[in-house]
């Protein structure tokens, strides 16, 4: 009887075991949804209603990097302190007979460093270094002065003299590979006239859109080749004055008078001597709107007087040359030159030249030019004719030369 009763009582503690073990494993579960309750006829026949999916959780943001140099723009001024480098590299390559002007068969004629910066908010440094096979010299070195009162630009230092236009370009910014007859001549050699000093220039306004602009320049008394100051006080002086204007949308003119006067090398501290220099420059410029990246014409045009006094008699001498060059295509120019010149030190003796050029331009960056002159030189009746051949090439950022 007790194991008949022991028999009937095991499902029902099987069952009272497997309900506790259940409540107990609810306790920690979430409680379950209520049943959803059944459709009413109408909820029947109605479209089904898709619940919007949870949107998925947002990527974190990260801050952007900043730029470089954006904390405390250190980088920016950085290049404050860091001046623009460039060099441009001019190589020479002559073939002819010349006893006159006995130029080497090839030679890097100049290698051109500038070194160009912002100093300040008032004033920017330029330098211009020429090696050559010879040696190394300054060029130029100049500070401007951008904030003077008056509407005064300023510059101190060495510098090409503004007198005429051609004097005032560098080597590698010429048109032909050597310079014209009148600046060798009258100016002082193949380098032209550049002077130590001060130069203070202002613009002077004109009616009809027209660009005048005046410069006086003081300098030290000594120039290669056609000054030479016997005492500290004795300076060189030169004036220009040059006119721009816009003839059309496709042409303008450049004019321009120079005057300059230093004591030459017959001065002596007793008995100074002057030479003056007058001069006059004209440049055309036709370059058409709208195919001006293949067809332009540039004529070019210079005279230059000057009067030496010597102990023993004067020497007035004077000396012109006209230029054109006209771009036919992209990257092709085709030039010519006539050009004549008297001595400085001695007027009876005068220069003839022509010359004709083709300028190749690869890039931006190398020029190829040739060059075909033929000279006759004064009091030793030698013609010469010589072909030259010039590659230029340049590397860093290279500052715009004056227009």
């Amino acid at each position: 009887m007790r194991r008949t009763h022991s028999l009937v009582m095991l499902p029902w503690l099987l069952a009272a075991s497997s309900w506790l073990a259940a409540a107990r494993d609810g306790l920690a579960q979430e409680p379950s949804p209520s049943p959803t309750p059944a459709p009413t006829p109408s909820q029947a026949s109605a479209p089904p209603v898709l619940e919007p999916e949870a949107a998925p959780a947002p990527a974190p943001v990260y801050p952007a990097a900043p730029p470089p140099g954006a904390s405390g723009g250190g980088s920016q001024a950085s290049n404050y302190f860091n001046p623009s480098i460039s060099v441009i590299g001019n190589f020479l390559g002559v073939a002819g007979h010349n006893p006159v002007e006995n130029l080497p068969a090839a030679s890097l004629r100049e290698s051109e460093v500038a070194l160009q910066a912002i100093v300040d908010p008032y004033g920017r440094a330029d330098f211009f270094l020429s090696f050559s096979e010879e040696g190394v010299e300054v060029e130029e070195g100049f500070l401007t002065l951008t904030s003077l009162p008056w509407k005064l630009l300023a510059k101190v230092g060495r510098m090409r003299v503004s007198f005429g236009k051609i004097n005032t370009l560098h080597l590698h910014v010429l048109p032909w590979p050597d310079s014209p007859l009148p600046i060798v001549n009258l100016l002082g050699g193949e380098d032209g006239w550049k002077g130590t000093g001060v130069s203070v220039a202002r613009l002077l306004p004109l009616p009809g859109d027209t660009f005048s602009e005046v410069t006086l320049q003081v300098f030290d008394g000594n120039a290669d080749g056609l000054f030479s100051a016997p005492n500290r006080g004795n300076l060189s002086y030169n004036g220009h004055y040059r006119i721009f204007k816009d003839l059309s949308e496709a042409v303008n003119v450049d004019l321009g008078v120079s005057y300059g006067a230093g004591p030459n090398d017959t001065a002596t501290k007793t008995d100074m001597q002057w030479t003056t220099l007058g001069g006059a420059d004209l440049t055309l410029r036709w370059k058409p709107l709208q195919t001006g990246n293949y067809h332009a014409f540039i004529l070019r045009g210079e005279y230059i007087h000057s009067d030496r006094r010597e102990p023993f008699g004067d020497q007035r001498g004077y000396g012109w040359f006209v230029s054109g060059d006209y771009q036919f295509a992209k990257r092709w120019w085709v030039g010519a030159r006539v050009e004549a010149s008297d001595h400085a030190d001695d007027a009876r003796l005068r220069d003839k030249g022509q010359a004709v050029t083709l300028t190749f331009n690869p890039s931006e960056f190398s020029q190829i030019r040739t060059e075909l002159r033929r000279r006759t030189y004064g009091g030793t009746n030698v013609q010469a004719t010589e072909a030259l051949f010039q590659l230029q090439f340049a590397i860093g950022a290279h500052g715009a030369h004056p227009f």
